[in-house]
């Protein structure tokens, strides 16, 4: 993984749950790709069509409450999200997004003060994040190495077969 991401930021407030992330009416959908294309469209519909490579989620507190479906933090990698920010996020939510190497980091002064259409850029050695739009710089605690490795590894189970070899 590249140790810095740059990328706009999607904004979003408290308590986005993992029904808001990926609705349930989709999760009958066998393909991840076709999934991902439903992605946050009953809070932000044209999120899909705008979302690039490279773009990070700000979210204030509780990001991906709910349910322990592992498809949330899925189709948010799938569309090309390349790291989240909030202020605090539900337990479960955290663990998946970690499992399949998806970056989040908690931030309260980020999560609070990035606004929608800012450019970040997020430095994972340091946890270093600089709001290039208004150069402010926050800085969230990095991710422990054993959890850097599984990011790095693109998920746990990559992360394990690494381990392996």
């Amino acid at each position: 993984m590249n140790p810095t991401v740059r990328g706009t930021a999607f904004k979003y407030g408290d308590n986005v749950d993992t029904d808001v992330i990926i609705p349930a009416r989709y999760l009958n959908i066998a393909d991840p790709q076709e999934l991902a294309t439903h992605a946050m469209e009953d809070i932000d519909p044209s999120f899909v069509r705008n979302v690039k490579p490279g773009d990070i989620v700000v979210a204030t507190k509780n990001f991906g409450c709910g349910s322990s479906r592992e498809h949330a933090p899925r189709v948010l990698k799938d569309n090309g999200v390349a790291c989240v920010i909030a202020s605090s996020f539900a337990r479960i939510f955290y663990r998946n997004a970690i499992n399949i190497g998806l970056p989040i980091l908690e931030c309260e002064q980020a999560a609070k003060a990035i606004r929608g259409g800012d450019e970040v850029t997020v430095d994972f050695s340091t946890g270093t994040i600089v709001n290039e739009t208004t150069s402010e710089t926050f800085e969230a605690l990095p991710f422990p190495e054993f959890i850097q490795q599984i990011v790095d590894n693109e998920g746990l189970l990559n992360s394990l077969k690494a381990r392996g070899k």
